[in-house]
């Protein structure tokens, strides 16, 4: 399985990140790798606590990100 991670600059140091298919499920870490590992470790655990409780798994669909820049 495969999922989008969305990482951060966090305002203290560091990065966090946040997994959109799957909501709730981040994390975060010194490094931008430290980040995605730590992830992976959250999408894993959050995939069989789903499976435990009987669950269907979300698979993620196609998906375009993009920014817009608006004059406010």
């Amino acid at each position: 399985m495969e999922y989008t991670v969305i990482i951060y600059e966090a305002e203290e140091g560091g990065y966090w990140t946040k997994v959109p298919a799957l909501p709730g499920c981040g994390s975060q870490g010194e490094t931008i790798d430290e980040a995605i590992a730590n992830t992976k470790e959250a999408i894993e655990s959050y995939i069989l606590a789903l499976r435990d409780d009987g669950q269907e798994v979300p698979v993620e669909h196609s998906s375009v990100f993009g920014k817009v820049q608006v004059a406010v």
